[in-house]
């Protein structure tokens, strides 16, 4: 996982001596120090991974960023800087969208909640929080009717993954959770804090929920101790990153600075379904119609299995059968819950289309892999 090179202190979560406490291996992720694993509460990576595809994980992730739009010009500034169309939005909705630059290529990937009519909580990467907001503030920060506000210290964030994570989370609060659909939210008491924010969305290919609470440390104590309580019967673990990054690449979920970044656009990322081309002006539009109207981008994200032993690492070239270079992993790791070597790389449109083998060089060896639909890893529907 990246690291960051920021020579100033690490920041900290209200939970940095909660995962001290319970033995996290803490790492520099973004300039945050972070649980990457809890091997001394017994598990470990891979027992986290397999505790949120069958049962619950909790993870803290409270370094990710909260940016506010409001004012009667915060419909009309969201639209402009992000790629989704956030005028079909309801109040306590949300959607996956996209930070992105003229060229069509990422800024950043976002989550935006629509609190109310002139009212958006745009959730963005940890790593990312102060060049975002100083890029939305230079796209539309001179607007009419628009308050632009920086509130990620303001919030702690939980995240309650796993087929198991509706009935922890119930046995703490008496907001129905099984209204709340996929990607929308409310707010209510959990735990007996008051006005959470509980949105049904996450990073882990499972059912769960994030829930948003003020950041001051007994708050973040509370919430995180009464759900590994409420947890305990179900099997719930402390999760760190480690685990969320590979879950997220079973579910065939994006990373910035891995399948997207200022180098790749949205159709290479293979994100154009939250793309609305349709919606009118945003940034990045006029790029990424012209790439459409050429036929479609260059390279395309895929999915690779490695047929032979090794494991494709970030950065690993991709090479034909011939041996020449045609890509690179953009990610890659041993998958715990389906216990393959798994991967996703850019390549040449031509080849992701033909759905041939290729080779990843592991180490000075060539290693066959063979492309896969995405995601890897689907959550079985319930009856």
């Amino acid at each position: 996982m990246p690291e960051s090179t920021r020579s100033a202190p690490l920041l900290q979560t209200a939970l940095h001596a909660t995962h001290r406490a319970l033995k996290a291996k803490m790492v520099d992720f973004g300039g945050w120090e972070m649980p990457v694993e809890y091997p001394g509460s017994g598990g470990g990576l891979v027992a986290e991974h397999l505790a949120v595809r069958t049962a619950a994980g909790l993870f803290d992730v409270s370094h990710m960023g909260e940016i506010e739009m409001s004012g009667p010009g915060a419909l009309a500034a969201v639209q402009q800087v992000s790629m989704n169309d956030a005028a079909k939005l309801a109040d306590g909705q949300a959607h996956y969208s996209a930070l992105l630059t003229p060229e069509g290529t990422f800024v950043d990937d976002i989550l935006v909640h629509r609190l109310a009519a002139e009212e958006y909580l745009l959730v963005v990467n940890a790593g990312n929080i102060e060049k975002d907001f100083a890029w939305i503030e230079r796209q539309v920060g001179g607007w009419p009717g628009l308050r632009l506000s920086n509130q990620s210290a303001q919030y702690s964030q939980l995240a309650l993954q796993g087929p198991r994570a509706l009935d922890v989370l119930a046995k703490l609060t008496a907001v129905d959770l099984a209204a709340i659909k996929n990607y929308w939210f409310t707010r209510g008491a959990v735990a007996g804090i008051a006005d959470a924010l509980i949105a049904r969305t996450g990073y882990s290919g499972e059912d769960g929920f994030e829930i948003y609470i003020s950041s001051a440390e007994a708050t973040a104590v509370r919430l995180w101790n009464s759900l590994l309580e409420a947890g305990a019967e179900f099997g719930i673990r402390p999760c760190g990153l480690g685990a969320r990054n590979t879950l997220r690449l079973e579910a065939g979920m994006s990373l910035y600075g891995h399948e997207i970044s200022a180098e790749i656009n949205v159709f290479e990322a293979g994100l154009a379904r939250w793309l609305k081309l349709d919606k009118g002006s945003f940034l990045g539009r006029e790029a990424l119609a012209a790439i459409q109207a050429a036929g479609g981008p260059c390279r395309k994200l895929v999915g690779l299995e490695m047929v032979e032993r090794g494991i494709a690492r970030d950065g690993y070239f991709v090479l034909s059968l011939d041996g020449e270079r045609i890509g690179a992993v953009t990610s890659g790791s041993p998958a715990p819950f389906l216990k393959k070597n798994i991967a996703m790389a850019l390549v040449p449109a031509a080849v992701a289309a033909s759905g041939a083998e290729v080779l990843v060089e592991v180490r000075g060896n060539r290693v066959r892999a063979q492309q896969v639909p995405l995601p890897f890893y689907k959550r079985p529907r319930k009856a």
